[in-house]
């Protein structure tokens, strides 16, 4: 059975769900768990303002500090079920290759992630990252709607 599972977010609702579904599962099967955020790196020319009121430094610190609020909820969550966790961040434009990379990097042997429910053309022009995880990693997957 699973000993590991990767539990990335991006800080919405429905990532918390499906990462504490991930702590439960965990809880049963006597594994542990790594909660992952991946934080985009800072561009001068972007559509995200953001980073266009930001110096790159107080850009960093706010991701640094969105990433321990959201990495903070997991652990909470973990530490009540009595379940290991240990808590990463990484800076990638590409969250779908963080995930897949953190994944292999940690050991992990399952992903945990949430289906946004995107459907039709919505869906297909914004390609999910728990889509783009489905199709480019060996690990298996399991995804909360």
């Amino acid at each position: 059975m699973f000993k590991h599972l990767l539990l990335p977010t991006d800080g919405s609702e429905s990532s918390g769900n499906a990462a504490a579904r991930g702590i439960e599962l965990a809880r049963s099967v006597g594994a542990r768990v790594t909660g992952m955020y991946a934080m985009p790196e800072f561009h001068v020319l972007t559509y995200r303002t953001e980073m266009l009121e930001d110096t790159k430094e107080q850009y960093a610190a706010d991701c640094r500090a969105h990433a321990e609020h959201y990495l903070a909820a997991i652990r909470s969550v973990a530490q009540r079920a009595g379940v290991a966790c240990e808590t990463v961040s990484v800076t990638s434009d590409h969250p779908f290759e963080a995930i897949i990379e953190t994944a292999e990097r940690m050991g992990c042997d399952l992903i945990v992630m949430a289906a946004h429910g995107r459907r039709g053309i919505r869906g297909l022009l914004l390609a999910s990252e728990t889509n783009k995880v489905l199709t480019h990693t060996k690990l298996p997957v399991l995804v909360y709607r």
